[in-house]
């Protein structure tokens, strides 16, 4: 399945709400807490919904805010009133939300932003109860489902500061697992962050699939969809048009059986929709459950 790309102005309208909840919480260091996150909703989920960007509403909201959490807790009313700034007034509670045993696990962040994500998408609302095929027709639930995702994506890689940070490094898995601690999530959600939003304007694109190897494959193996999931950078989905079986056969030549870690790497010529050949560098890592494969632009074939 193939990533699906969106819409400038969707994406310009909720890379505005992420950056409100961002500067809510005082534009903190990742990893982010969800716990934060989802507290800054309840205590004010109107703002935080709405397209409304305005100084006076930003300021009201910070009211409310600090009202109900003086309520909850009076100790920090001196912070708040010196500052009047979320970030003061949630600094004496991280502690205690560092240390919740109810935190999600590491796989369970995902999705816990990605329905943060359906909160605070306006056009969302009245839908969140009938988020099915059943109710929704497929193209509109694929949709949703993306926009979510993209939330979540910003959300959890923190507005600009992954993006920032992965366009100045070379592109790599060893990259990809040192960001993935850094932020606080799983290497294949940190994987597609990479493609998506930390290319730079290079022609990348990442596999998620099961073991590359014919004798590592699992009995259910269905060679005509061997990707969980194929994400492609803007850059790669304009320029080449490449099956997700054909990557797939890519990797799978140069792949080893090995049970776990790096199973392979090679340069790989891929053929662009004007028929010119690209040299790409492909790596292939595999975490005992899914082979999780990065492949990226190098230079352009010679003639």
């Amino acid at each position: 399945m193939k990533n699906l790309a969106l819409g400038a102005r969707t994406t310009a309208d909720i890379d505005g709400q992420i950056a409100k909840i961002l500067r809510g919480l005082g534009n903190p260091e990742p990893p982010l807490g969800l716990v934060m996150v989802r507290e800054l909703l309840k205590l004010d989920f109107n703002y935080y919904s709405t397209t409304d960007d305005g100084l006076l509403r930003e300021v009201t909201s910070r009211l409310i805010v600090m009202g109900k959490q003086i309520i909850k807790r009076p100790t920090i009313v001196g912070d708040a009133v010196r500052t009047l700034s979320l970030k003061a007034l949630y600094l004496p509670d991280q502690k205690r939300i560092m240390l919740d045993k109810d935190l999600p696990v590491l796989k369970h962040r995902w999705n816990e932003a990605h329905e943060i994500g359906h909160g605070i998408i306006p056009w969302h609302e009245g839908m969140m109860f009938g988020d099915n095929e059943q109710s929704l027709t497929p193209a509109c639930h694929e949709k949703m489902e993306a926009e979510a995702n993209y939330a979540a994506g910003q959300l959890l890689f923190m507005g600009d500061r992954f993006r920032a940070e992965a366009v100045e490094s070379s592109p790599s898995l060893d990259f990809v697992k040192k960001m993935s601690k850094q932020f606080g999530n799983t290497i294949t959600s940190t994987l597609w962050r990479l493609v998506e939003h930390g290319n730079g304007g290079r022609a990348m694109v990442a596999l998620v699939s099961g073991h590359p190897h014919p004798a590592m494959r699992k009995p259910d193996f269905d060679a005509t969809a061997p990707c969980r999931y194929c994400v492609e950078s803007d850059e790669f989905r304009t320029k080449f048009s490449v099956s997700e079986t054909a990557l797939f056969q890519a990797i799978a030549a140069y792949c080893r059986p090995r049970q776990g870690g790096v199973i392979g790497q090679d340069e790989v010529i891929l053929v662009d929709r004007n028929g010119d050949g690209h040299h790409f560098l492909f790596e292939t890592f595999f975490n005992r459950h899914e082979a999780l494969t990065l492949g990226y632009w190098l230079k352009q074939a010679s003639v």
